[in-house]
């Protein structure tokens, strides 16, 4: 064949003084809208534009491409702007014909893109000259167009061509195949690629072999092939490589520094990938999400297939895990990904699966030693001992002939888990340095995933904290319906002092109490666990609202200077229709009238807050009709940063005051009319109470003496009251019951009288008073003893019971369930 005339050669070189054309390139790959999917470094370097201010833009408007993306074989090649001087490779030029589906190759000269920004032309005229080669992309995924460009100008001023040597040169296409050592160039060329994943660079790489190897082109038979120049540094002393000059139909040859500088290359690649992928993962605090990031940065550019496994106390967000893993940890496989077809792994190796990998597997040896382990290929008999230890499961179709790296995830010294990472057999199998790779790559998914688990962990203890401390409220109270809902602040750790209580109190009543511990996280939760106990002890010794309140205070202060918090505290009397509330600096409650379905807040004395001291407290009694509605909140639900909390208030009262179906849809009615409202941060306690109240006709009280005989008699009032209400399948409970518990009243009680009241509700309660404020205990009573039964027998069949005392009397009372109910 003939070759370039004496003409066609550069100055100064012959056609003996062959060497590889490798030149800097930038790579772009283009996707099917006409936007820049990558950009690499060296197009940074070419066309002044950072990547941030190129992927994602319009490539017109930043390369000499335009034409290459038209549909139409009649568009210009190149968009307005831009001077081109030049077309296809001479020989491809013809035989395409320009027609779409092909690769197009040019020249043009253009402004540096700094000065474009200006919108004017730089004052030296300067333009950068560029060679540029195109290839179109078909398949599945999203390129739709790849291009590789080239600073001719550094072929005259660095490789010391002169003009008219300069000018002759152009880019073009050659089969790969005509050209000297195929192989070689089939092989390399993914080099020309930088920073893609396997599966994008491999389908590229055989579209570009099929469309053609780019050339830089001398005459129409002088071709050299295109290798890529990374501007990686060299050894001192070691002159520059060659520049392109027109060969001989000979195998290329590559300069002395070529293969060093190809592993500095490598090298970068490395870091390049270990950086993308440090940004990449722990974008989340969501331990599953950062599970997904961490396996997925590994495919397709690292590996053809990933599985992390985790220990099942870093799964479930526990504690730091204790010891290093044996053959008894169990590990959960917590995520595949892979670019195989889709399904071919599910069945054999699930997402979810929980096993002890056996021992004398690669697996074990990583999870215990918690260094890589390499497997350069999986050979047939490594395949079947793999497969072997794993019952009722084929591994060798999977793993057979494949390259397997085996990392550990670790955190502080401790294996968390590890990652199986696999290359299929036709590609380059894992050595050493992607040893090293999967390590610092696992290195940094382990503190990753560790800060995930110790986040998740906080979050499960601080909501386990705050589910101990708020009540499980009984929906049906005697003479009163409750709802209650519970919101976690927005602010990190999602835990506050907020709370509410309903707590069953002597005659038929219900104390109904919320309040609010200032501040947020543990010690506020922890102070509310405090207060919220306490009240609970002080209510059931029927401690009045505002000495309670009064008690609550002080032992705030005893407690610390910075307990501080709110509280209202409620108690209704269904049978009186009373209400008797006390306020410590709470916002106050809304209380909604059946009658008219009006809604108003109530006038309390306000009070100051827990913990600041020397302050009274006053309670107040408010009439209400059955059916009436009490809304206790906190102020996280009508507080705003910015707004003004009347207008919460106002809210609270209209949300409140509109009709539901039940008492949860009413709370859910106020939830959604108020914690839309932006800017909440704090957490909500909400309490609803229906005030249902208790006919009078299902109330019944008697005065007895202290005589012995009254103790029959109240039996046969009992009998009486029951059958009068259609229970005759209590009657014989409440006698005994009854019978025990006057019987101590008439022995053991103080002055002349007795009380006895029923209160028939969903269940049937019993109250006897006397005039002795000590309370009565249970006494262990021998085989002899005559006395010392009667509160036993009552805590067997009473479904609860209770003492409490008040100034100079006491009540015991007890609760029969209604089972038998007809």
């Amino acid at each position: 064949m003939d070759h370039g005339s004496e003409r066609d050669t550069p100055p100064g070189r012959g056609a003996g003084d062959s060497a590889a054309g490798r030149i800097p390139l930038a790579v772009v790959v283009v996707d099917r809208d006409g936007l820049v999917s990558h950009w690499s470094s060296g197009a940074r370097r070419l066309f002044g534009v950072d990547r941030e201010d190129a992927v994602g833009y319009p490539v017109a408007d930043l390369l000499p491409v335009s034409g290459a993306l038209s549909e139409d074989p009649d568009d210009e090649a190149l968009s307005d702007g831009y001077d081109t001087y030049d077309g296809l490779g001479p020989d491809l030029e013809a035989s395409l014909g320009g027609r779409t589906g092909y690769a197009t190759a040019g020249r043009a000269r253009l402004f540096p893109h700094q000065d474009e920004q200006s919108g004017a032309e730089p004052a030296d005229g300067t333009r950068i000259d560029v060679l540029w080669w195109a290839y179109p992309l078909v398949g599945p995924g999203p390129s739709r167009l790849l291009v590789l460009a080239a600073d001719a100008t550094r072929l005259r001023d660095e490789r010391g061509y002169d003009d008219e040597a300069a000018e002759r040169i152009s880019p073009g296409f050659a089969r790969h195949t005509e050209l000297p050592a195929p192989g070689e160039l089939a092989r390399r060329l993914p080099e020309i690629l930088p920073n893609m994943g396997p599966g994008l660079s491999g389908r590229i790489v055989s579209q570009v072999l099929e469309l053609g190897y780019p050339v830089l082109e001398f005459s129409q038979f002088d071709r050299v092939p295109v290798t890529p120049y990374w501007g990686v540094p060299r050894r001192p002393g070691r002159g520059r490589t060659e520049a392109v000059v027109p060969q001989q139909r000979t195998a290329p040859v590559i300069s002395a520094g070529a293969e060093h500088d190809l592993e500095y290359a490598a090298v970068r690649e490395r870091l390049e990938f270990l950086n993308e992928v440090s940004s990449g993962i722990g974008s989340s605090l969501d331990l599953g999400e950062t599970i997904r990031e961490v396996t997925t940065a590994a495919v397709p550019r690292f590996a053809d297939f990933a599985g992390t496994h985790l220990r099942s106390a870093v799964l479930a967000g526990e504690g730091f895990p204790d010891g290093p893993p044996d053959a008894s940890t169990l590990m959960h496989r917590v995520w595949v990904e892979h670019n195989d077809e889709p399904g071919r792994w599910d069945d054999t190796v699930p997402v979810g699966e929980t096993f002890a990998f056996p021992e004398h597997t690669p697996f074990y040896k990583c999870m215990v030693t918690g260094e890589p382990v390499l497997i350069p290929r999986v050979t047939e008999e490594l395949s079947d001992r793999i497969s072997g230890e794993f019952e009722k499961r084929d591994l060798r179709p999977l793993i057979g002939g494949r390259s397997l790296l085996i990392v550990p995830l670790k955190a502080r010294n401790v294996v968390l888990g590890f990652m199986v990472l696999m290359r299929r057999p036709d590609r380059p199998a894992f050595d050493d340095m992607d040893r090293t790779t999967g390590a610092e790559l696992a290195a940094r998914a382990g503190l990753v995933l560790d800060n995930a688990r110790m986040y998740t962990y906080q979050e499960n203890v601080a909501d386990t904290l705050q589910d101990s401390m708020l009540p499980q409220v009984t929906p049906r109270m005697a003479g009163c319906d409750v709802a209650t809902r519970y919101l976690p602040g927005t602010r990190l750790g999602r835990i506050g002092g907020d709370w509410f209580d309903t707590i069953k109190l002597p005659g038929s009543r219900t104390a109904l109490v919320v309040g609010d511990v200032m501040g947020h996280g543990l010690n506020s939760a922890a102070m509310m666990g405090q207060l919220r106990t306490a009240v609970q002890t002080m209510a059931a010794m029927e401690t009045p609202p505002a000495q309670l309140l009064r008690n609550l205070d002080d032992l705030a202060r005893r407690l610390g200077e910075n307990y501080l918090a709110t509280c209202l505290y409620s108690v209704y009397d269904p049978i009186r229709g009373e209400l008797h509330l006390a306020n410590a600096g709470h916002i106050p409650p809304v209380l909604v009238r059946a009658a008219d379905g009006r809604s108003e807040l109530l006038d309390l004395p306000t009070g100051a807050p827990i913990g600041v001291g020397g302050v009274p407290f006053e309670s107040t009694v408010v009439r209400v009709e059955p059916g009436d509605r009490l809304v206790l909140c906190t102020d996280g639900l009508v507080e705003v940063r910015g707004s003004d909390i009347g207008e919460g208030l106002a809210a609270l009262c209209e949300s409140a005051a509109h009709p539901a179906a039940s008492m949860d849809a009413a709370c859910d009615t106020i939830i959604r009319a108020l914690n839309t409202r932006g800017g909440r941060k704090d957490d909500v306690a909400l309490l609803m109470a229906r005030l249902n109240g208790i006919p009078d006709d299902h109330v019944a009280e008697w005065r007895l003496g202290t005589d012995p005989r009254e103790v029959a008699r109240s039996r046969r009032l009992v009998r009486d009251r029951l059958l009068d209400w259609n229970l005759p399948h209590a009657v014989e409970t409440a006698q005994l019951l009854v019978s025990e518990v006057v019987t101590n009243a008439v022995r053991h009680g103080g002055g002349d009288r007795i009380g006895l009241r029923l209160v028939r509700t969903d269940a049937l309660l019993c109250e006897v008073t006397d005039e002795e404020p000590g309370l009565p205990a249970m006494l262990g009573a021998g085989p002899a003893d005559e006395t010392g039964r009667g509160l036993r027998v009552v805590s067997r069949l009473a479904r609860e019971w209770g003492a409490s005392a008040t100034g100079h009397h006491k009540t015991v009372w007890f609760e029969q369930a209604l089972t038998g109910r007809r």
